[in-house]
């Protein structure tokens, strides 16, 4: 008998034989996982923090998102740099809440409130115990991640009003309570203003101390176990404090937080955390404009040098009895370290107008080489013409300036040493 003909079998009026279940079964499964294919949402590893429980460890982590953490192009990576910090909080199990800070009154942007970390909680198996671990470090990270890139509120920072904001959100803890702040610690408004500090002594430490106590600004850490890290550690593109000024700025944090002082069940943390640097931030919308904190070493040391002790009149020839005068400028200059030095000239209205621009900037040019002679790098001259007052006036308080004072003080040179 000869096999049926195929193309009769697929003729029309000829009926086909129905499909099997299992081939339908298959042909819908396929369906279902190519539709799916593409089109489904990804699986959040961190959903189940988001799970309620009673937990009673709470951390709070706080990012300070002032000017000198961001930077201009590129600020602190925290979120991959307390690694150790953030394991911590997870092998305590606690429930953490990470939100960013800035501002006069430390407005927090709120990233995640009341995340679980409890990686043990209905979860008998011990390997899924340990891939739950770890996705909490990593989700926790991401959450500190998203808090150093939020965009501040508003300008300036005041790190204590932070710390109390940071306190007040650990309230009802009916276990242990921790704050975690990740600042460089500086505040620019507030009582902990540090723009016009000198960052040089603990007597200043002591003031400072003494002025938030008496304004009521030092939060109250009674219970609570706070870390601070990044103390001293602002973008790289921002001004950073010499090693002796890091110094200080941790026995202030210390004094302001009590660390020497911290009552049983309390305590104050200044970690030795080295903070990366993030990679470089998208140009975004315009940010609120901060403050500046500059520090003393980086404020220029200025000598204001009469003109008669430098040239002759309207000479820009060096007299020899100047030379040990520039001679120390430029030992100071010279042992300085990262320092440059500008030359500034200016001249007494005596002269011709036509000429006075002419013999200022001739006379910083012959500083300048007298400078440059001495050993001094990087220094440039400026001629200023005629000065705009006198900065530095020649008389004792309370009396009257002379004539013969002012032209003096006006036919001048100024040398900055700028450390930076």
């Amino acid at each position: 008998m000869n096999p049926p003909d195929t193309a009769a079998l697929r003729a029309p009026g000829r009926r086909q034989a129905a499909p099997t279940l299992a081939g339908a079964l298959v042909m819908v499964l396929t369906a279902g996982l190519l539709s799916a294919c593409g089109d489904a949402p990804r699986l959040d590893a961190c959903a189940w923090m988001k799970e309620p429980v009673d937990t009673a460890g709470r951390t709070v982590v706080l990012v300070d998102d002032s000017a000198s953490v961001r930077g201009k192009t590129a600020g602190r990576d925290y979120a991959h740099s307390i690694g150790r910090l953030l394991a911590e909080v997870v092998d305590r199990k606690d429930t953490i809440s990470v939100g960013s800070f800035s501002g006069d009154s430390a407005q927090i942007t709120w990233i995640a409130k009341d995340r679980s970390t409890d990686w043990v909680k209905d979860n008998d198996n011990s390997i899924n115990q340990k891939k739950r671990k770890q996705q909490a470090a990593g989700c926790l990270t991401d959450l500190v991640g998203k808090a150093e890139s939020a965009a501040p509120q508003s300008g300036g920072s005041n790190v204590l009003a932070a710390l109390t904001a940071g306190v007040s959100s650990l309230d009802g803890a009916s276990g242990s309570r921790s704050l975690l702040v990740l600042t460089d610690g500086l505040s620019t408004t507030g009582c902990a203003d540090l723009r016009a500090a000198a960052f040089r002594d603990t007597s200043e430490v002591n003031a400072i101390a003494r002025v938030c106590a008496a304004r009521d600004e030092i939060p109250s850490l009674t219970g609570v176990d706070l870390t601070l890290a990044g103390l001293g550690q602002p973008a790289t593109d921002q001004p950073a404090p010499t090693a002796a000024q890091r110094t200080w700025l941790t026995a202030l944090w210390r004094k302001l937080c009590g660390a020497d002082t911290a009552a049983p069940g309390t305590s104050c943390t200044l970690a030795p955390t080295a903070i990366g640097t993030a990679g470089r931030r998208a140009p975004g919308k315009r940010q609120p404009q901060d403050p500046a904190i500059h520090y003393a070493d980086d404020r220029p040391e200025t000598y204001q040098l009469p003109g008669a002790a430098l040239f002759d009149t309207n000479s820009s020839a060096v007299r020899p009895q100047a030379l040990p005068l520039l001679n120390d400028v430029a030992v100071r200059a010279r042992t300085t370290p990262g320092s440059r030095v500008a030359v500034l000239g200016y001249v007494d209205p005596r002269g011709r107008p036509d000429n006075n621009q002419q013999l200022s900037q001739a006379r910083a040019n012959a500083v300048k080489k007298v400078l440059t002679g001495l050993g001094v790098k990087r220094v440039t001259a400026h001629g200023r013409g005629l000065p705009t007052g006198c900065s530095k006036p020649a008389h004792a308080a309370g009396r009257r300036m002379t004539a013969e004072g002012k032209l003096q003080c006006d036919r001048r040179v100024d040398i900055e040493i700028i450390r930076k």
